[in-house]
């Protein structure tokens, strides 16, 4: 193991675990509730380039982790590693690709959900590339079985040239900025950037080489994405455009959403749920997934209802 892909002990509510599917090694991080009977919904977080699981299981400061959060509030959560991080690192390019991330994503969510059966569904959190990730995944005809979606830190236009950068590690920070896209330091916990606490994996080339094509990805599944979403952008975003024009372009393009909310976060950077701000960011995406919990039951029938109610049988 590199140094970029140490990762910070867990304990409980929290631990590792690897799921097979179809042949495919799938590791991540796992919180469920101490009560079984009284499971909210499964929560499956999906983290950006450049990071593990650990991303949604902060560590610098108390109260930054999601996966703690939610298991308090009811929420089995679980931050898979994307296909090609942790102990799928090994899968080949075209393998990790996004529309092939999607797919294997979505089967991973099945094998889970029919082992350890979530009450009340499915509800997706992705953060950057994972946010593109779960707008792939919401697209497929299996993703309108979804609760509904919480993204963060990703829009549709880059605040930078494509083809002039590559990436964001290519660019230069501003002053008195901890990296060129986590904006100001100040905005995160000191010990954040610690080597031992930083959730790093090095990237896949193949997942940075498409970048230059998202726009064009966006637009053209954004009209099949038919469940509820909400997206977050950090008040200090240095990677995405978010002027009142784009975002009136995301909304335009989101028009099947049966419910489309778009919120600034207010003192966070780029990497919200590493940030100072990341239980006020995390406590609304839960709440949200509440609220898609709730029109969910509301269009129910007797029977789905009844169904809703079964327990979860813990990992």
């Amino acid at each position: 193991m590199s140094e970029f892909d140490r990762r910070p002990p867990v304990s409980a509510p929290i631990r590792e675990i690897r799921l097979d599917v179809g042949g495919v090694s799938i590791s991540g991080l796992l919180s469920e509730p101490s009560d079984a009977t009284g499971v909210r919904a499964l929560v499956v977080a999906l983290h950006g380039l450049g990071m593990h699981a650990g991303y949604f299981h902060g560590t610098a400061a108390p109260g930054l982790s999601l996966l703690e959060l939610g298991a308090r509030l009811g929420f089995v959560v679980w931050a898979p590693d994307r296909p090609g991080v942790g102990s799928s690192s090994d899968l080949p390019d075209a393998e990790v690709t996004l529309y092939s991330q999607a797919r294997l994503v979505l089967d991973a969510i099945d094998v889970f959900a029919s082992r350890y059966a979530p009450t009340a569904g499915v509800f997706l959190v992705g953060h950057s590339y994972g946010t593109k990730l779960v707008l792939a995944m919401a697209a497929e005809s299996r993703g309108r079985e979804l609760l509904g979606l919480d993204l963060s830190s990703c829009g549709l236009h880059y605040a930078f040239d494509w083809s002039a950068a590559r990436s964001s590690i290519e660019r230069r920070a501003r002053p008195g900025e901890a990296g060129s896209s986590w904006g100001p330091a100040a905005l995160y916990p000191p010990g954040t950037f610690s080597r031992e606490v930083l959730p790093l994996h090095p990237n896949r080339d193949a997942q940075v080489e498409e970048g230059g094509r998202w726009t064009d990805d966006f637009v053209n599944f954004a009209p099949e994405v038919q469940v509820p979403v909400r997206m977050t952008f950090a008040e200090h975003e240095r990677l995405w455009r978010t002027d009142d024009q784009e975002l009136s372009e995301i909304r335009a393009l989101l028009s099947e959403t049966p419910r489309l909310v778009v919120d600034i976060q207010a003192s966070a950077g780029h990497n919200i749920s590493l940030g100072w701000t990341a239980r006020a960011y995390h406590l609304k995406a839960l709440a949200f997934a509440e609220e898609c919990i709730a029109m969910r039951l509301q269009s129910a029938s007797p029977r789905d209802r009844r169904e809703s109610r079964k327990p979860y049988r813990n990992l």
